[in-house]
């Protein structure tokens, strides 16, 4: 018999509020399809509902289990196509679609990308910080010990940061942003593209102030600025002063960083030439 042809996987991008955000493409796909994998098969019946689109639902999430990932493989080895979509934005990101990704192409399946609304984009062109370098940190750990340490390795990423948070962690997560990265200018966005919709900017210090006041709710995305070249905040001088430049550098290793990057560190905070840190490291 001959070997079908593997079918295709799209990754298609869904509305993050605004049902008119979905593209034409994205309707396309999903009419022409032989499946749809789902994060929530309920969430996405009333997408597909709305436009009229009546294509089978499959449900793939974070408890899916091996053998569901194996059924929509073999699926696609045997000609299928799929389209997986996760609640809002774009299918993997911070969400289960990206072991599928890796085990189709494992399979050499072809997949491929259907762009379209992102939360973690729309909240960064909308904040008014820098978007020529950013980094998507995703959720920060919901354990507070666990958080903070993340942000303890974030607190010298020159880059803009990007975060998704749930409702009812936003205070606690932005208290530990202001205490670990300094009141560093912050945008948090919620209820992007929909009917209340809201962008509050302003620093750490500023919108932890106002969201104790007001309880937000709905899906929320926090940009946060990075440290400007060459500043060293208060808390990092304190944390360094007194250490030797190879403790200094053992320090910034056991938050993470390697050597190399570790050793450039040094020598940007300190004000002194690469080299002379790397000679004092290797003696």
């Amino acid at each position: 018999m001959e070997r079908k042809e593997p079918g295709t996987l799209y990754l298609c991008a869904t509305p993050i509020g605004n049902l008119e955000d979905i593209t034409l493409r994205v309707l396309r796909i999903l009419k022409e399809v032989d499946c749809i994998a789902a994060e929530d098969t309920r969430h996405t019946r009333k997408l597909l509902s709305h436009f009229e689109i009546h294509t089978p639902l499959t449900s793939y999430h974070s408890y899916s289990s091996e053998s569901k990932e194996e059924s929509l493989i073999q699926r696609l080895l045997q000609g299928q196509n799929i389209a997986l979509v996760s609640d809002a934005g774009l299918p993997g990101i911070s969400d289960p679609g990206a072991d599928l990704v890796r085990q189709a192409l494992a399979e050499n399946i072809k997949v491929v990308p259907v762009p379209g609304p992102s939360a973690s984009l729309t909240a960064l062109v909308a904040s008014g910080l820098p978007t020529h370098k950013f980094v998507f940190e995703g959720f920060l750990s919901n354990q507070r010990k666990s958080r903070k340490k993340q942000l303890q390795e974030l607190k010298r990423e020159q880059r803009t940061m990007i975060f998704y948070e749930s409702p009812h962690r936003l205070t606690d997560t932005l208290k530990d942003m202001l205490e670990e990265l300094g009141d560093r200018p912050c945008a948090v966005a919620r209820e992007l593209t929909k009917l209340h919709e809201e962008i509050k900017r302003g620093k750490l210090s500023e919108l932890l102030a106002y969201f104790i006041e007001n309880h937000p709710r709905g899906e929320i995305t926090i940009i946060v600025g990075g440290l400007p070249e060459g500043e060293i905040t208060a808390a990092e001088v304190a944390e360094w002063s007194g250490l030797s430049l190879s403790d200094h550098v053992a320090l910034l290793e056991a938050q993470g960083l390697d050597k190399k990057e570790a050793i450039k560190q040094v020598a940007k905070i300190r004000g002194i030439p690469k080299r002379e840190v790397y000679a004092k490291v290797h003696t």
